[in-house]
C-alpha cells in the first residue's frame, strides 16, 4: 500500500501520491495550508493517484474553500474526473446553502418583495397545479379507470372517522356546555332561559361545530396526513413510485381525500348531538329547566335549513383540510426538519382555510336569508 503524500512542487502545482485511504495517516489540510499558504495559481494534480475514498475529497475540498475564503483561486481540473465530479457537487450544494442562508435583513425591501412574489407565484402555481391534477383524479374514478385501491380507502375512513369520535365528542359536549353558560347570563337578564336551547341548537348546528370539527381534524388528520406524505418524500419513496409509473393522485391522495370528505358531515351531525346534549345538561342543572321543555323548543326555533347549512360547511372543511393536508405532504422537502415542517404548515392552512370558508358561507347565508 503507497503512503499518501501531498508534495507541493515550485513554482505552483501541489501534487497528490499514494492511496488515501480512511485508517492511514495522511497529510492534513491543515498541515498542507501551513506549509504552502495559499497564493494565486495554484493547481492540484494527482499523476500517480492510487486508491482513494472519501479521505482524499474532504482534503480537497478543505483547500479549495481555504483558497476561496483568502481570495485566491485553486484549479482543481487537473485532477481524476471523478474527483472533479465530487468537488463540483460539494462546492455546489455549499453555494446553495449559502444563498439559502442569507439574513433577510441584508436584503433591501424590493429584494425582499422581489423574494416574496416570486415564493407567492410559485405556490399558487403547485396549488392549481395540485387540484387540477386532483379534478383529474376524480373524473378517472367517476368512469372506473382510477388506480385508487379500495383498501387503502378504507383505511382512512377508519382514522378520518370512528377513529375520531372519542375526540370528537369530548370536545363537542364541553363546547355545548361552554355555549349554554355563556348564553344563561343574558338571557337570564330577561327571564328568557327557555331559550339556550335555541342558543346551543342554531349556533353548534351552524357555525361552531362545523368549525370545532374542521379545526380538530386539521390538527388530527390533516396532519397525519402531511406527516405520511412527508416521510414517504424524505425515504424517496415518492420518487420510486413515481419511477415505476404509480399515479400518486390515484393511489395516495384520493382516498384521503374521499375519506376526509365523506366522514366530515356525519362528524358533525355527531358533534351536532352530543353539544346538544352539553346545553341540556346546563338547562336542566344550572337553569332548573325540564328536559322536556329543553327540547320542545330546540325543535320548535330550529330548522332543517340550520341543519343543512352546516353539513355543507363541513364538507367544505373536509375537503379543505384533506387538500391541505395532501399539498404539503406532497411537496414537503428532503431534510430531517422537512417533515416537522409540512406538518405544521398543513395545520396552519387548515386554519387559514376555515376561517377564509365560514366567514363566506356565513355571509352568503346572510345575504341570501338562508
Amino acid at each position: 500500500m503507497n503512503t499518501p503524500t501531498a508534495q507541493f512542487l515550485p513554482p505552483d502545482r501541489i501534487v497528490f501520491a499514494g492511496d488515501w485511504l480512511r485508517g492511514q495517516k495522511h497529510p492534513t489540510c491543515k498541515a498542507i495550508l501551513d506549509e504552502h499558504p495559499p497564493k494565486d495559481g495554484v493547481r492540484l494534480e494527482a499523476p500517480q493517484l492510487g486508491q482513494w475514498d472519501s479521505t482524499l475529497p474532504l482534503v480537497l475540498l478543505g483547500l479549495v474553500v481555504a483558497y476561496r475564503k483568502a481570495g485566491h483561486s485553486l484549479d482543481y481540473r487537473q485532477l481524476p474526473e471523478g474527483l472533479v465530479k465530487l468537488l463540483d457537487l460539494c462546492l455546489a450544494s455549499q453555494r446553495k446553502a449559502a444563498t439559502a442562508t442569507v439574513d433577510a435583513e441584508q436584503l433591501s425591501i424590493i429584494h425582499q418583495a422581489g423574494y416574496f412574489g416570486l415564493r407567492l407565484s410559485k405556490a399558487i402555481g403547485d396549488i392549481a397545479n395540485f387540484i387540477g391534477e386532483l379534478v383529474l383524479a376524480m373524473g378517472r374514478l367517476i368512469a372506473g379507470k382510477s388506480q385508487m385501491r379500495f383498501r387503502d380507502f378504507h383505511g382512512k375512513l377508519l382514522i378520518s372517522g370512528p377513529r375520531a369520535l372519542p375526540i370528537i365528542a369530548l370536545i363537542s359536549f364541553l363546547m355545548g356546555i361552554i355555549l349554554a353558560f355563556i348564553g344563561a347570563i343574558p338571557l337570564k337578564w330577561f327571564q328568557a332561559e327557555i331559550y339556550v336551547a335555541s342558543l346551543v341548537g342554531i349556533g353548534m348546528l351552524r357555525l361552531m361545530g362545523p368549525v370545532m370539527v374542521g379545526i380538530v381534524m386539521a390538527g388530527r388528520s390533516s396532519s397525519a396526513f402531511a406527516a405520511e406524505l412527508g416521510t414517504m418524500q424524505v425515504n424517496e419513496e415518492l420518487d420510486a413510485m413515481r419511477t415505476l409509473g404509480i399515479p400518486l393522485m390515484d393511489f395516495l391522495v384520493m382516498p384521503r381525500f374521499l375519506a376526509m370528505s365523506l366522514m366530515m358531515p356525519l362528524l358533525g351531525i355527531f358533534a351536532d348531538l352530543i353539544s346538544i346534549l352539553g346545553g341540556l345538561v346546563v338547562a336542566v342543572v344550572y337553569l332548573r329547566l325540564t328536559p322536556l321543555s329543553y327540547i320542545s323548543t330546540l325543535t320548535q326555533t330550529t330548522s332543517i335549513k340550520d341543519l343543512l347549512v352546516g353539513l355543507f360547511t363541513c364538507s367544505v372543511l373536509g375537503i379543505l383540510d384533506s387538500i391541505c393536508g395532501c399539498y404539503q405532504g406532497l411537496h414537503c422537502g428532503r431534510d430531517a426538519e422537512a417533515v416537522g415542517r409540512a406538518t405544521t404548515s398543513a395545520v396552519i392552512s387548515c386554519i387559514i382555510c376555515i376561517v377564509i370558508a365560514v366567514s363566506l358561507i356565513t355571509i352568503l347565508t346572510v345575504v341570501l336569508a338562508i
